[in-house]
């Protein structure tokens, strides 16, 4: 017998438990490949259910918006801060439903907060971005900066017992941001230009010059994520770029949320290609620009609701399903334990 035939992967014996449950093979479809994927991030065939579920938002300006394209001004960037310190928002709203802590990373919203709370993490690496159809958003020691930030904030969190992670996004000017950076990265203007906020043919038109001229003055260099995500990126979505990093190598399951953290985790993919073991795609936004990376990195969903709010929203809500799916494989019965026939016996 080959060392190959002695010893099975803990792959095969999570698939061999998942099809000895009480149903026909493959009959819940996706819920299995997530529990799988939980039990071998896990380390375990029976993985074990979260217990301290939390969402980080990673806020800051971008100095893009001051091209016109977002429908809302800079100012709500900082006014949000305290919308969700104070529990107003929809991701406190969706947090409280499914039992998952909220806290707020400043990584360079354009003002100073003199706040204690310890739900609130200064972070911040400037005071916003600056205009990248201009120049470079930031230095490459500021990139770096947001990486290192970045990895701290995923360490202290799993340091402090965080076993599942979520993250999200919020900065006016964000998904400009976002697709700048997916077009650095390869991706055709057309197949990400969107709104994030609702603005017209105008704003839209607005949007797409900058984008262009942000790519043609700057030039980042594809083959060099930091790069691109000094000249084209944003503070907020550097700190995720670490923060995805540090958790999958400490091997805490990641949740990322809609387009401007999914270009988050393209870069940090760009960097170390085996974070994607770790991550969860929680939903698809309607922002068109997010299937793209989705079908990039052969990322599947787990909810397709038309959202496009951002904050960590869709990536909240689909911890249930994920809890869902490692209560199957926790608790259901194999037709051995059940004394259940399987569908090739015949008698």
């Amino acid at each position: 017998m080959t060392h190959a035939g002695r010893f099975k992967t803990l792959e095969q014996i999570i698939t061999e438990r998942l099809n000895n449950l009480t149903k026909p093979i493959g009959s819940l479809g996706y819920l299995e490949q997530i529990a799988l994927k939980m039990g071998l991030i896990q380390g375990k065939v029976i993985p074990d259910l979260p217990k301290n579920k939390r969402v980080y938002v990673f806020v800051s300006d971008h100095g893009v918006s001051a091209n016109g394209v977002s429908a809302y001004p800079k100012k709500v960037t900082r006014q949000m801060v305290f919308n969700f310190l104070n529990g107003g928002a929809a991701i406190n709203v969706f947090s409280r439903h499914v039992g998952a802590s909220v806290y707020i990373v400043d990584a360079g919203v354009d003002t100073d907060f003199k706040i204690r709370d310890e739900h609130f993490i200064d972070a911040k690496v400037g005071y916003g971005t600056r205009d990248f159809t201009k120049g470079p958003a930031m230095t490459r020691e500021q990139a770096e900066k947001c990486i290192e930030y970045g990895n701290r904030i995923a360490q202290k969190a799993v340091e402090d017992g965080a076993d599942l992670l979520a993250v999200g996004d919020m900065g006016i000017g964000n998904t400009t941001t976002a697709s700048s950076i997916a077009v650095a990265l390869g991706f055709s203007i057309d197949d990400v230009l969107d709104i994030g906020t609702p603005i017209g043919i105008d704003g839209l038109e607005r949007k797409r010059r900058a984008i262009e001229k942000a790519i043609e003055i700057n030039h980042p260099n594809r083959d060099d994520p930091i790069d691109v995500l000094a000249k084209v990126g944003g503070f907020c979505i550097g700190q995720m770029v670490g923060f995805i990093l540090q958790a999958s190598k400490l091997r805490i399951p990641v949740i990322v949320d809609g387009f401007p953290t999914t270009a988050a985790l393209l870069l940090a993919w760009k960097i170390d290609q085996g974070v994607l073991h770790c991550v969860f795609a929680g939903h698809k936004s309607q922002v068109k620009g997010h299937k793209a990376i989705l079908d990039r990195l052969n990322l599947r969903p787990i909810l397709d609701l038309d959202m496009r709010l951002g904050e960590g929203t869709g990536a909240v809500l689909s911890i249930p399903i994920i809890e869902a799916a490692i209560k199957m494989i926790r608790q259901m019965a194999t037709f051995e334990d059940a004394g259940v026939s399987k569908g090739e016996d015949r008698q």
